[in-house]
């Protein structure tokens, strides 16, 4: 899928900045950051700077300019050393920033893409809620038309920078319960009057990057903000969703990675019964094992972000990628520890963290079920 020479050079650098920038500015906070569950606001700045935060954004907003390769490539190397802050980036890059580069008007992306792109903004987006997950079409949070404004009520859950994030992108009801076509997509400042932030979780992994709450009492959104057209929030979600799946997947296969290269290296010095243990074959076989599955997640995860690039339909493609490469994630990361033995299950080595960030990737996005219902429905239609 990536022949060209340019574009292997081009990867190259980018994974060598990436990879620079993980080992000086994440690896020596990530325990103390899990630890405490600090999202480090200051360190998405700083990869404003870098491109890392517009990936997909053209030059003309601001911009990296680039596609999926780069920005699967990105997430790779900053999922391997924090799953944390792999996740925030994959979030504000795929789903705030991209819903708006895909559905809004030229005056929205000029007023919101420069400042998410640089970092100087991060962004939210809202669909989940308290009573809908999966669900979506039952959503409870409602917009209802008042003269040349929408007035807002009602919360989003397990929103990542719910709390921190200056610019969200929200789905609400405008029109009857289970019309797919009653779904509005709103562009919203923080600090908006009524718009607040409410819990946040206390999670099992991906401690460091925020998940909370989104909270809407009364709070009066101009028509302006509507992305798109009014009814069309929820059929521009599932579009927003194909390439954040994409993300997920490359996210899986980084933690994966972290892992799997964490037990190489550990196979290699740790010795039992006077040799390294990577000279068993109960462990090089594990270690076997792990490789393979992490080269297909990989193999799945490019394909599918060819294909968006090239602007040909990826549903079936990013849901098998994310499928397949979270849930080998967790299989990895699970014997990961089991190589590492009593060590693996302590925080002074890296795979204890890598067992607790690599479930949500099974989760977020949609759940292992929904990627195998997405696949099926593809699968039968045809």
């Amino acid at each position: 899928m990536i022949a060209d020479p340019d574009t292997i050079d081009n990867l190259k650098m980018i994974r060598e900045s990436a990879r620079d920038f993980a080992q000086r500015q994440i690896l020596p906070h990530v325990l103390d950051w899990d630890e405490t569950q600090f999202f480090p606001r200051e360190l998405f700045r700083k990869m404003g700077e870098l491109g890392f935060m517009g990936m997909l954004v053209p030059h003309q907003y601001g911009g990296s300019g680039l596609g999926y390769q780069e920005y699967i490539t990105v997430i790779e190397e900053i999922g391997k050393v924090c799953g944390s802050i792999g996740l925030s980036v994959a979030a504000h890059n795929s789903l705030c920033t991209n819903h708006i580069l895909e559905f809004g008007s030229e005056e929205q992306k000029q007023k919101y893409l420069p400042k998410l792109a640089s970092g100087e903004h991060i962004g939210a987006w809202g669909l989940t809620e308290p009573n809908t997950g999966s669900d979506a079409g039952r959503m409870k949070c409602v917009a209802t038309k008042d003269g040349d404004y929408y007035v807002l009520n009602g919360t989003k859950n397990f929103i990542t920078h719910g709390a921190s994030g200056e610019v969200a992108v929200v789905i609400a009801r405008t029109g009857e319960l289970l019309d797919n076509h009653g779904m509005t997509a709103f562009v919203i400042e923080r600090g908006t009057p009524g718009f607040a932030a409410g819990k946040k979780e206390n999670k099992l992994g991906m401690r460091a990057s925020e998940t909370a709450e989104m909270v809407f009492d009364n709070c009066r959104v101009h028509k302006s903000q509507v992305l798109g057209e009014e009814g069309d929030g929820f059929i521009q979600a599932l579009k927003v969703l194909d390439g954040g799946r994409i993300s997920i997947a490359a996210l899986a296969v980084a933690i994966a990675k972290g892992a799997y290269e964490a037990s190489v290296k550990y196979a290699k010095e740790r010795e039992q019964f006077g040799k390294p243990i990577a000279s068993f074959q109960a462990i090089s076989f594990k270690l076997a094992d792990m490789a393979t599955k992490i080269d297909a997640a990989e193999l799945l995860t490019r394909k599918a972000g060819d294909l968006k690039n090239k602007g040909l339909r990826c549903t079936q493609a990013s849901a098998m990628a994310k499928l397949y490469a979270s849930e080998i994630s967790v299989q990895v990361a699970n014997e990961a520890v089991q190589i590492f033995g009593g060590y693996g299950y302590t925080k002074e080595f890296p795979v204890e963290k890598y067992y607790r960030d690599a479930k949500l990737c099974t989760i977020g996005e949609g759940t292992s079920e929904i990627q195998k219902l997405v696949i099926a429905r593809n699968i039968l239609k045809g």
